[in-house]
């Protein structure tokens, strides 16, 4: 099945990601073209390098490789450092604290990816998410643009790192404009199969009322409006093709035959705080991959309808009320 893939950021969480892409490529699906913001952004073009190097199964490979590398030992404190160093941050600029902007991505990023080779090669088309400081507005790379200082730009958070600068421009962590974008994997690719892969519930049904959720609460809805902003506007446009059958060209023929997909984050994904993003103890990011992996089995079986034995998910319906 060939399909086009939206990721979600989300820090350490997208080891979830890398679980559900393991088990996607090992079942035979082939992604056309995927847009990625921050922790979605490492995972969309580690694919897309493994792939061009090796198919479906250089991708598995180059993905575990990517993680495993991030990877700290589980004798390390874990989230409570996390948490001491989210504090800090919000008290100290990272132009104080991390004044030569160490960033252990991009050595990683540059041992793994022959840049020059996927601008020219890449047989997925990209779309990093990044967010333009200046005007708050999204940007979006493409795979013939790239440099590992696009990658860096798509998940910069400016509590930890300084804006990334590209041509006098300077970039924010791509989550504040589209986390994940959505409308180029529609209207500039030929695949009527859109999979969305989340690390945040669409929905949180409790009501927060202590002060530690209020917060992780705002942080996820400044994080995920603008998808959902997205939504509802295809929904809207769905809507009014529905209601006017003889606008039939190409763009309109596209909307039309598309076919929304969901995987989301398992029940104790959701329940970790927020902290917990930015825990890369190896036995954390393995049990995400676990959980990945076994939600994405979950979604690979399930047959209540869609194309074949792929579930469609209708995403209309979150507007309805």
């Amino acid at each position: 099945m060939k399909l086009t893939l939206a990721l979600q950021g989300g820090g350490a969480h997208g080891a979830f990601t890398w679980g559900v892409l393991d088990k996607l490529l090992e079942a035979g699906i082939q992604p056309k073209a995927i847009s990625g913001t921050s922790a979605g952004t490492m995972n969309a073009v580690v694919l897309a390098e493994g792939w061009r190097k090796g198919g479906a199964d250089g991708a598995r490979e180059l993905l575990q490789n990517f993680w495993q590398g991030l990877a700290l030992p589980d004798t390390l404190a874990g989230q409570s450092s996390s948490e001491w160093w989210r504090r800090l941050s919000k008290h100290l600029s990272p132009y104080d604290i991390n004044p030569f902007d160490y960033n252990p991505l991009k050595q990683q990023l540059e041992k793994l990816i022959d840049f020059d080779g996927l601008r020219t090669g890449s047989q997925v088309r990209l779309y990093i998410a990044a967010t333009q400081v200046e005007t708050g507005s999204l940007t979006l790379f493409t795979q013939q643009q790239l440099t590992v200082e696009h990658l860096l730009a798509s998940a910069c958070l400016p509590t930890i790192h300084k804006a990334v600068s590209i041509e006098g421009k300077h970039y924010w962590d791509g989550g504040f404009s589209g986390n994940p974008v959505l409308r180029p994997l529609i209207t500039q690719t030929q695949c009527s199969d859109l999979l969305c892969i989340l690390l945040q519930p669409l929905i949180r049904p409790n009501l927060p009322t202590q002060a530690n959720a209020i917060s992780e609460r705002m942080n996820e809805l400044m994080f995920q409006s603008a998808f959902l902003r997205e939504l509802d506007m295809m929904r809207e446009y769905r809507s009014h093709l529905k209601s006017s059958p003889w606008l039939i060209g190409r763009q309109e023929s596209k909307w039309r035959r598309l076919r929304m997909h969901l995987i989301e984050p398992t029940e104790h994904l959701a329940s970790l705080a927020g902290a917990s993003r930015f825990d890369t103890r190896k036995g954390f990011l393995d049990s995400l991959f676990i959980q990945g992996s076994e939600q994405a089995e979950r979604w690979l079986n399930h047959s209540s309808k869609g194309v074949g034995r792929y579930a469609t998910w209708d995403y209309e319906a979150l507007f309805s009320s």
